[in-house]
């Protein structure tokens, strides 16, 4: 370990001539060493040190590090404008880093969420010094894997982050009224009046992602997946079961593995988006909870930047936190090929009594229907999962006995069960309104009749009145199920405000959807094979 200098602070220019600011800690001894960089929008003096050890730490490993604020953003210059200019200015900073006194000329990248996303488009420009990235929690298609999911949109998350880099906005330009507004909003969400954000902030990203509700030529455009396909670095990727963007995590790590022929390695914790710890929502996964992020980077850039034999190649590379075990395993894929089939079973009555609905092994030969009636006035509240917030696991027994929610319950498990990759449930299912939403939730019932969600997924149907089969992804998961527990599905036409509420004629969400929203009446068929829920069984 070495001693680290004091703090520096050090300005670059971009090629359009735009200064960006970035502090710089050292070690304090002679000689060369490899660089870790951060772009960042959140002021750099954070340093995304709410899920990673402080640059120091990182320094006194043999690293110079760089925290930088990306442009518009803390001390730099220019206008910010959402994951615009991160390209360009990723390489010109990659450059700049790899050319400073002391550094050997190797440049590695961390950090999560937009520090995650600063990664990859900086990887898209291929500069020479970029030898390694570790982007976490990151959308690779934007629009399925951060603002929409199964086309509804993620409302919850998308309109606290956009309030939060609006109110830093605020603040930098110094606007006293505009900051104490938006900060004000931060604290109390304006769900059911997002128009707040145009009035305080017309520049937000938020109101383009509002009015492209369709995965069109913005999102491409936006998207590094789009640009992606000649980037060939060693990546390590770093989910959370519980983060919003865990799809995107994935939809990288899989694609990235199948055609690099650089090493891929994954790591996906029991964590929400933040903080990276042993408890999540209501549950204690332990001690071994616990992230082992910063030993791991460490690991994988001594690896890459210094030539050291870490260990690396010696393990799998999915590197997997298996809830219920409580323990962290190498496997070599997230593909499982074992699927285990529940089918829905009704009386008819799964909206009122919790016996009502099952899930059973074998499809039953009757078929029977469940109503299930949506009202705008009163929707489903979200409940931990991933896309709420908070996220997480939680006791959702008071949300199960609503009369719109339909539960589908399984006899007590006679043996542990354990899944680990995709649930899909498939739904016959029709409404009498032009457009619905199908939120599926599966859950493990205790013997007392305590119910804790495991995964959660959500479904925009805009062709309502078609009685066709929806199919619903699950967020990824991977946990054990104890026996003498119980599966449940549970089946709703909202979570809101976790995603925005459908008002039953396509509207795109806004405070008057509420005025002109419909009551919307699911029609759903159990019985034989249209209705059921594929587990990815160990």
């Amino acid at each position: 370990m070495f001693q680290v200098l004091g703090k520096q602070t050090a300005s670059m220019y971009t090629r359009d001539g735009v200064r960006l600011d970035a502090d710089i800690y050292h070690p304090d001894a002679a000689g060369e060493f490899p660089v870790l960089l951060m772009r960042q929008p959140y002021g750099r003096a954070i340093a995304s040190t709410v899920v990673y050890a402080h640059p120091t730490w990182y320094a006194a490993h043999g690293y110079i590090v760089i925290i930088q604020d990306v442009r518009g953003r803390g001390t730099s210059q220019g206008e910010f404008k959402l994951f615009a200019h991160e390209i360009a200015d990723g390489e010109d900073t990659v450059n700049w880093a790899a050319s400073l006194p002391g550094s050997n000329g190797q440049v590695g990248m961390y950090g999560f969420s937009y520090q995650g996303m600063t990664q990859l488009y900086a990887a898209i420009a291929k500069p020479p010094a970029l030898k390694t990235i570790c982007p976490a929690m990151i959308g690779y298609d934007l629009y399925t894997d951060w603002a929409y999911e199964g086309g509804a949109f993620c409302l919850q998350t998308n309109l606290a982050w956009a309030i939060q880099l609006a109110t830093e906005t605020a603040r930098l330009q110094g606007d006293k009224q505009t900051y104490q507004a938006l900060f004000a909003a931060s604290r109390n969400l304006p769900l059911n009046n997002p128009e707040i954000l145009q009035q305080l902030a017309p520049e937000s990203f938020y109101h383009d992602w509002v009015a492209h509700p369709q995965p069109d030529a913005y999102w491409q455009e936006l998207s590094p997946k789009t640009h992606f396909q000649d980037v060939d670095l060693p990546m390590l990727h770093i989910g959370g079961w519980f983060d919003t963007y865990l799809r995107g995590t994935l939809h990288l790590y899989k694609d990235m593995a199948a055609r690099a022929s650089t090493l891929q390695h994954l790591i996906v914790g029991p964590w929400a988006h933040l903080p990276w710890g042993r408890k999540v929502g209501e549950v204690d996964f332990g001690t071994q909870a616990a992230s082992p992020i910063d030993e791991m980077q460490i690991r994988w850039f001594d690896y890459f930047l210094k030539g050291i034999d870490t260990g690396l190649l010696d393990n799998n590379p999915i590197y997997l936190f298996d809830m219920g075990t409580n323990i962290w395993q190498y496997i070599p894929t997230i593909n499982i090929s074992n699927q285990k089939t529940y089918y829905l079973s009704t009386t008819g009555l799964a909206s009122i009594r919790e016996d009502a609905g099952t899930l059973t092994p074998n499809p039953q030969p009757s078929e029977h229907k469940d109503v299930l009636v949506h009202d705008p006035w009163r929707p489903v509240p979200s409940v931990g999962g991933h896309a709420a917030i908070a996220a997480g696991v939680f006791e959702r027994s008071h949300i199960d006995v609503r009369a719109d929610v339909l539960t589908y319950t399984s006899e007590p498990l006679t043996a542990d069960l354990h899944l680990l990759g995709d649930v899909i449930v498939e739904i016959s299912c029709t409404a009498d309104q032009p457009s619905y939403d199908l939120c599926a939730v599966l859950s493990q019932v205790y013997p007392d009749g305590r119910v804790y969600n495991l995964t959660q997924g959500y479904l925009h149907c805009p062709d309502a009145t078609s009685h066709i089969t929806r199919k619903i992804q699950l967020q990824t998961t991977c946990v054990r199920i104890s026996q003498g527990n119980s599966l449940r599905l549970s089946l709703s036409a909202a979570c809101y405000p976790a995603y925005a509420m459908n008002s039953g004629n396509g509207s795109v969400p806004h405070s008057d959807s509420l005025l002109n929203a419909k009551v919307i009446t699911l029609t759903v068929t159990c019985g034989g094979e249209g209705s059921r829920i594929l587990l990815p069984v160990r």
